[in-house]
């Protein structure tokens, strides 16, 4: 890693998973009879905010108790360490990954400690729990807050997947870390990457659609595989 000139971690659930956080799909994705298919998209906002919003704020109180394990700290080292370009692009929306020290990194599903006016747009960090009063109000407008997350059904931000693809098209080094490399458009990075001359390495427990093409994939749990390299 010290030769890469750029280097990209690309993270998923399997990251978070090791702290603890459900991956709020199969058994962890049933609350209330709901899952979470049903409840992360605008028209579930639309039709009841409080109960997405009750489901949220469970959400953010199990994440709170969640501390970032070796695998966040030796991708914010890296960061650190690194003299190249270096940008860390997570599906990850719990926090964990600046919560270890990272700074140069793109959430391209959004961050659950974020919320947004859908009234007036104002965006802003807000660790309350739990909140006062639900669905809660935007200070300045009085409109609903929404997590400030990416729903289905909802495009990722331009700007944050726009520096992803970037990063990727131009790297010499991903590191492709507990994800199944499947959920698009996020999956085609390491294939940009690849075709653009990167090497690929993947950490992750099982084999996945990227495992034929990585130049090395390394079995085991991210946080005992990179914090071994620690």
């Amino acid at each position: 890693m010290d030769d890469a000139g750029s280097v990209v971690v690309l993270t998923g659930a399997g990251v978070s998973a090791e702290s603890g956080v459900p991956t709020f799909r199969g058994e962890d994705g049933l609350w209330r009879n709901f899952r979470a298919e049903e409840l992360a998209t605008p028209g579930a906002f639309a039709r009841d905010a409080k109960l997405v919003w009750e489901w949220y704020q469970w959400r953010r109180e199990l994440v709170a108790a969640c501390k970032p394990n070796p695998g966040h700290e030796f991708i914010a080292r890296l960061e650190r360490e690194h003299r190249g370009d270096f940008l860390l692009v997570t599906q990850n929306v719990d926090g964990l990954h600046r919560l270890a020290g990272s700074s140069k990194l793109v959430e391209v599903h959004g961050d659950i400690w974020q919320v947004r006016c859908t009234s007036c747009g104002s965006s802003r960090e807000d660790r309350t729990l739990p909140f006062p009063e639900l669905p809660p109000k935007c200070d300045g407008c009085g409109g609903l807050l929404r997590p400030g997350v990416v729903w289905f059904g909802e495009a990722l931000p331009e700007e944050a997947i726009g520096r992803a693809f970037a990063a990727a098209n131009s790297c010499d080094l991903m590191l492709v870390v507990g994800t199944s490399a499947v959920v698009y458009p996020v999956a085609y990075l390491p294939e940009l990457a690849k075709d653009a001359g990167a090497y690929v390495i993947e950490v992750n427990p099982d084999e996945t659609p990227l495992t034929p093409r990585a130049d090395e994939s390394w079995r085991g749990k991210a946080g005992e595989v990179l914090g071994g390299l620690l």
